[in-house]
Parts: structure tokens; C-alpha cells; sequence
């Protein structure tokens, strides 16, 4: 099979995310000799919808803002993906995102599709009001699209669970009762689920350890980890490593970087953040880096847990690290990847080392569907089976198709799909 190379139309040439996701789609494609009919539907979303936000601001002005939601695959089941608000969302990096979280979806085993949504703002200058008001329009304005059965929103960069409870009253407002089940990532009182909070982190660690086993690492205090990103994914991701003995040496946030060859004490950084308004600035115990520098420091277990393409063909080859375990979605171009192989860098890809979050996004949809919930306990025992099984599979086809283990990932992932469309065939 000869597959052509992907010619980008002008709607998506603004992100580089989109070309990367493309691309590593191509290069899986190509090697699993992946039927042509499939790769081309799988290349495009099946829908997206670009809407007009608009609200008035606390100074009693209107202000218009864009969003969107987009749906890329759904032959497995319900849409699933997160609401982002920043300032650099597009529809291009949307879509990407989309295709992202339709591959993690098929290579975890879940009965879901991939979708994503945002709006284009900074959440750091609006008020509570503001961003309630932001988040009701913005939710009507989708409503079409969501639902329970057909597509189901969680948090991300910029949202949290009072971003989706305010999504889920408003739907639950248009339909006329309560429909928890239409967003996950909710507070426990109205059908969240126990673990949600810190269950990306969670899921990185968990794919941790398995390389760990595989490449015959003792998690303990020689080993030192650097953190890129300290936020929900990132904070949740070095509490744990920190708890299972390594020794967390560096950390970063938007407002810059901190490194301490000798560990970061965790006690004294908690009681910074407190007093810091949750922020690292200002932290007297570490030398102060930028991001960027943070990521070339020597380190066991590098973490990427901030935003994509943070490592590139720039910085590539001053990486100095054992282990890559991507938090954040995308952080890697592909022309690093390639120096990264290179260099004999075991890398984790994000669409395995981060599932964990729209793993137990899952397991909080059945969980309301059935209206019977589980422990937390319960919770962390299921994540680790998948996380871990989703780990053994993807080495698995490192080992047979001799290959990254990124390609393996989506190797994995596509493997799964396309037998599921090839099942359902194709109409008209």
C-alpha cells in the first residue's frame, strides 16, 4: 500500500499540532500497511462547529469570543473530550486535539470516540461571573452536539469541575431534569467521581513504573525527576513520584522554573504555595531557570506536563534523561522524536502516558449511567489494571513490528479502530 503524503487546506496551516498528529498518523499508517479507504477517513473530523460567544462583561460591555467543538471519530461509541480556555486555541489545534483523543480512546479499550472544544480567551483576566456567563452561552451554543449518548465534555487547560457543573446545569436547564451524565470532571455532589482529580498524574506514574520494570529501574531516591508544568496533571504526577521514592529535583509553572540537584523538599514547597498565591515564584530553596532551561537539566525521568511542542529539533539533543513520560498532549515534535530515538531515550507517548485522565472520565460516565459508584480505592485498582495493560500492549507491538514506541501507540490504537470500521462498513 502506498499511501499519499497529506497536503494541509488553509483552514488548518495554523498549527503545527495538527501537522505533527497528521504526520505520526501517516508514519503508523505506513508501517501497519493500513488500508487506504480507512487512513483517508481518519485523516479528517467527522464534524466541527465554530461558534460565536458572546457575553457582557462585568464593565457592562459585550464582548464576542470564538469556540468550538469538534468531533473526529465516534465508530467506537460517544464523542469524549476536554474544554480548553486560552488564548491560543484554534479550530486547527482543536481538531488535533480531537484526532489526539481519538486514538487514546482506541488504544486504552474504551467505547468512545475522540472529541475537543474550546474558546478562545485568557481565564486568568475574567472574573467568576464572566467565566460562568462564557461557559452557559458557550455551552447552548453546542448543545446540539453534547449529550450524554452522543458527546461528552470534561476539563482541561483553563476549566475545572465548576466549568463542567455549570456546563451540566445548563444542559440539564434546556432538557428540563438534572443529566449529570452530560460532562465528567464534575464535583462529587452531583455525580463526579473519586480519583477524577488526580487521575492523569496518576496515570503518567502508573506507566512509570512499567517502563521502570522494562528497562530494570528501581524507583528510589537516586532517581531524580523533572517536572515541566506544574499544574493539574504535573503537580498530581510529581506528588506521586515523590511518594513512591524518586527524588523530584526539578519543577516549572507559568511563572517560571525551579532546580535542586539535591531533591525539592515537598513540605517546605507546599507551605511556599500556600503563602504564594499557588505558584512557584519566589521559591527560595532551588536555583530559578526558565522552562525551556528546566528541560535540558540532567535528570532520570523527564516529564513534560505543560503544553505541546516543548521539545524540539532545537533542544532535542541537550535532553539528558533516561525516561520521557509525556503529561501533556503533543509536547514533542516529530523531527525531536527522531533525535530523541536516536539518543536511545525511552519515551512514553502522550496518548498512553496521559489516558488517565479520560480513563477514569469513563469510569465516571458508567458510573452515573448506572448510578452506582465506586471507591476511591476502587477507582486507582481499575486505572492501574488499564494503564498497565495499555503500557504491555503498546512494548508489545514495539517488539513486533519493530518500531518507536510512539508509531507502536498508534499502531495499537489505529489496529483497533479500523477493525471497528471495517465491522461497521461504510455509507452511503
Amino acid at each position: 500500500m502506498i499511501l499519499k503524503e497529506q497536503k494541509f487546506t488553509s483552514e488548518w496551516e495554523d498549527s503545527e499540532l495538527f501537522k505533527n498528529t497528521v504526520t505520526l498518523f501517516h508514519n503508523a499508517a505506513q508501517k501497519m500497511n493500513l488500508d487506504p479507504n480507512i487512513a483517508e477517513r481518519l485523516k479528517w473530523p467527522k464534524r466541527a462547529l465554530v461558534v460565536s460567544v458572546p457575553i457582557r462583561l462585568d464593565d457592562k460591555s459585550i464582548k464576542t469570543f470564538i469556540g468550538y467543538r469538534v468531533q473526529h471519530n465516534m465508530t467506537l461509541g460517544p464523542a469524549k473530550g476536554g474544554v480548553r480556555y486560552h488564548p491560543d486555541v484554534t479550530l486547527s489545534e482543536t481538531t488535533a486535539l480531537a484526532m489526539l483523543m481519538t486514538f487514546k480512546c482506541a488504544v486504552v479499550g474504551l467505547p468512545l470516540g475522540g472529541a475537543k472544544g474550546g474558546i478562545k480567551c485568557d481565564p486568568t483576566t475574567m472574573s467568576r461571573n464572566e467565566l460562568q456567563k462564557l461557559t452557559r452561552r458557550y455551552t447552548s451554543e453546542i448543545l446540539s452536539l453534547i449529550g450524554p449518548t452522543k458527546d461528552v465534555p470534561a476539563p482541561d487547560i483553563g476549566t475545572d469541575e465548576q466549568t463542567m457543573a455549570w456546563m451540566m446545569d445548563t444542559y440539564s436547564q434546556e432538557i428540563g431534569f438534572s443529566v449529570p451524565d452530560v460532562v465528567t470532571g464534575k464535583p462529587i455532589e452531583i455525580g463526579g467521581s473519586l480519583g477524577r482529580t488526580e487521575a492523569t498524574g496518576r496515570g503518567v506514574v502508573y506507566t512509570v513504573i512499567e517502563a521502570a520494570k522494562y528497562l530494570d529501574i528501581s524507583l528510589d531516591e537516586n532517581i531524580s525527576v523533572i517536572v515541566q508544568g506544574f499544574g493539574k496533571v504535573g503537580a498530581s504526577a510529581a506528588r506521586k513520584l515523590e511518594k513512591i521514592g524518586c527524588r523530584i529535583v526539578g519543577l516549572s509553572d507559568v511563572t517560571g522554573g525551579i532546580y535542586n540537584p539535591k531533591g525539592i523538599d515537598f513540605e517546605k514547597l507546599s507551605a511556599h504555595l500556600a503563602s504564594n498565591g499557588g505558584t512557584l515564584k519566589g521559591y527560595k530553596e532551588a536555583e530559578v531557570v526558565t522552562n525551556s532551561e528546566l528541560l535540558e537539566q540532567k535528570c532520570d525521568i523527564l516529564v513534560p506536563s505543560a503544553v505541546s511542542k516543548q521539545i524540539t529539533e532545537k533542544n532535542a539533543d541537550k535532553i539528558k534523561c533516561r525516561i520521557i513520560a509525556e503529561g501533556a498532549n503533543g509536547p514533542t515534535t516529530v523531527e525531536a522524536d527522531k533525535i530523541i530515538n536516536e539518543r536511545n531515550i525511552f519515551v512514553i507517548p502522550d496518548i498512553v502516558a496521559n489516558a488517565g485522565g479520560v480513563t477514569v472520565s469513563y469510569f465516571e460516565w458508567v458510573q452515573g449511567i448506572q448510578k452506582l459508584f465506586w471507591t476511591e480505592k476502587e477507582v486507582n485498582n481499575r486505572l492501574w489494571n488499564i494503564m498497565s495493560e495499555t503500557f504491555r500492549r503498546v512494548l508489545q507491538t514495539v517488539q513486533e513490528e519493530k518500531t518507536d514506541m510512539r508509531t507502536a501507540a498508534y499502531i495499537a490504537g489505529i489496529r483497533r479502530l479500523s477493525k471497528a470500521m471495517l465491522w461497521r462498513g461504510f455509507w452511503p
